[in-house]
């Protein structure tokens, strides 16, 4: 007889709560008299009630909400569940359709992540779409056949590339994200064409019959194996150097800008001045007693890494460039005389002075402007290969037997391969001298009519680095040197 009345109280709890919970459902709230009411009935059942470990324990694995505080409808007048109107027991039924809900929004999340995926897969197509394309036209969108060569394509996508992630960032601060994501993925995808260069070199192999046979290997060819690795080196630690400055002691003012945070010193704008060519770069300020001891270290130490980068890098893209042929454009341009290229003055200093000291010529020019720099390159460089054709020209024999004789002490006296490797050492002190130079014409003619798609690779990338590094050490430059001016004013 107890057990068919407890059966009989289940059922009638069973059907109270069915009723209930569709008023739930309808958002009903029931008075605390029919809970009571409903209470009478279940006291005498407790292992019924649905607040069970299990099902409690069922319902946070899979929600990070408990499945007693359900999603208030629309309709509903409360905007959040309250614990006070939790009831004390559910049915079966109830945590199903909760369960129910909670799995169609699981797999609404799914569905929602794999459109997300399918779209950022669609959109990397059309990006790698439009690469090709542009790389088969040679940037000739006409289709007319008119477009440069793959290295030259290449070549202009890497510049253009650091131009549109590091264009804008004229600060020691970390680069967004976003174009930090867009810098890695583009060389990425461009840097992976020189997985596909390679050169076969001769390999011994045995056979299981105890036989040596040579085969052709194939690996990655000398100059990339050597220089690629070190150029994705010198990109993550430029790329580090950056970041080290999310926590910094100074801060930056727009040229001409008044605000309040860039106007903590007063006589800040009377003491920098800016060039007028570079009116856009944002000016550091640095607090009123200066920088401290600390932030000084800091960024002494970067300067001098953002320097050792510098110099890497130029060194790569300078023995990048040396092996580049040569374009017959330029060398049908060159003066038929190397002394009439470079003028009197420093022709009669290169050939009668018996001990050459590039640098002590250097202080005798008085250089005063990049631009004077780079035009006096240009004329040392073209009368360096004149002399050198004419040292060539003057043996007529064949090229192996050339080679030979201008390697001899006979040769090395020649007035022409004398005033040759004196222009050659001037040129290479005048770009020591003044690292911010642009690439001479010689270069750029290479760069213009190379067809080595690696070289093409090699270059363009050593050369954004080294633009950036040398950038980093301008600006820290001219954080130091607000320093001290605030400085020596207290």
């Amino acid at each position: 007889m107890i057990i068919c009345r407890v059966k009989n109280s289940n059922k009638a709890q069973m059907d109270n709560l069915s009723n209930s919970d569709e008023k739930y459902d309808l958002g009903y709230q029931p008075s605390p008299s029919s809970i009571d009411q409903n209470d009478q009935s279940t006291k005498e059942t407790p292992g019924y009630s649905t607040m069970s470990g299990d099902s409690f324990l069922y319902c946070r694995t899979y929600s990070e909400t408990s499945a007693f505080s359900d999603p208030v409808d629309d309709n509903s007048c409360c905007s959040e569940a309250s614990p006070s109107h939790w009831p004390d027991t559910r049915s079966g039924a109830q945590n199903q359709a909760v369960l129910n809900r909670l799995g169609t929004k699981q797999r609404k999340s799914i569905a929602d992540e794999k459109l997300d995926d399918l779209e950022s897969l669609d959109l990397e197509l059309e990006m790698m779409k439009e690469r090709f394309a542009k790389l088969l036209l040679g940037e000739d969108m006409s289709g007319s056949g008119k477009g440069v060569c793959t290295a030259v394509t290449i070549s202009n996508a890497i510049t253009n590339l650091y131009a549109t992630v590091f264009g804008q960032n004229l600060r020691l601060e970390p680069l967004n994200p976003e174009k930090k994501a867009l810098w890695k993925r583009e060389m990425d995808c461009l840097l992976s064409v020189c997985d596909y260069i390679v050169e076969f070199t001769p390999k011994s192999q045995n056979l299981l019959n105890g036989a040596a046979v040579e085969i052709l290997e194939s690996r990655p060819r000398s100059d990339i194996y050597i220089n690629l690795p070190a150029l994705r080196k010198l990109d993550a630690m430029l790329i580090e150097i950056l970041d080290s400055f999310q926590d910094r002691e100074f801060w930056y003012a727009e040229q001409g800008s008044m605000s309040s945070k860039s106007t903590r010193t007063g006589s800040f704008r009377r003491v920098v001045q800016r060039n007028d060519e570079k009116w856009w770069v944002p000016v550091p300020c640095v607090p009123s007693g200066g920088l401290s001891e600390k932030a000084r270290k800091h960024l002494r130490h970067k300067r001098d890494c953002a320097n050792q980068i510098h110099k890497a890098a130029m060194a790569i893209n300078s023995s990048v460039l040396a092996e580049m042929e040569i374009p017959d454009s330029y060398m049908l341009s060159l003066p038929k005389s190397g002394r009439a290229s470079i003028g009197d003055q420093i022709y009669r200093f290169m050939y009668a002075t018996e001990k050459f000291s590039p640098e002590y010529l250097l202080d005798c020019l008085n250089i005063a402007s990049e631009h004077e720099a780079l035009e006096l390159a240009d004329r040392v460089e073209a009368s360096m290969y004149t002399w050198r054709r004419k040292a060539c020209i003057s043996h007529s024999k064949s090229s192996w037997s050339m080679v030979k004789d201008l390697m001899s002490d006979v040769d090395r006296s020649d007035k022409n391969h004398i005033l040759a490797e004196r222009a050659e050492s001037l040129l290479f002190a005048l770009k020591q001298r003044y690292p911010e130079l642009s690439q001479t014409s010689l270069d750029t003619c290479k760069i213009q009519y190379n067809r080595d798609v690696g070289q093409a690779i090699l270059e363009s990338y050593s050369r954004v680095l080294e633009g950036l590094a040398f950038n980093i050490v301008a600006w820290i430059e001219d954080v130091f040197f607000v320093d001290r001016t605030i400085r020596n004013q207290e």
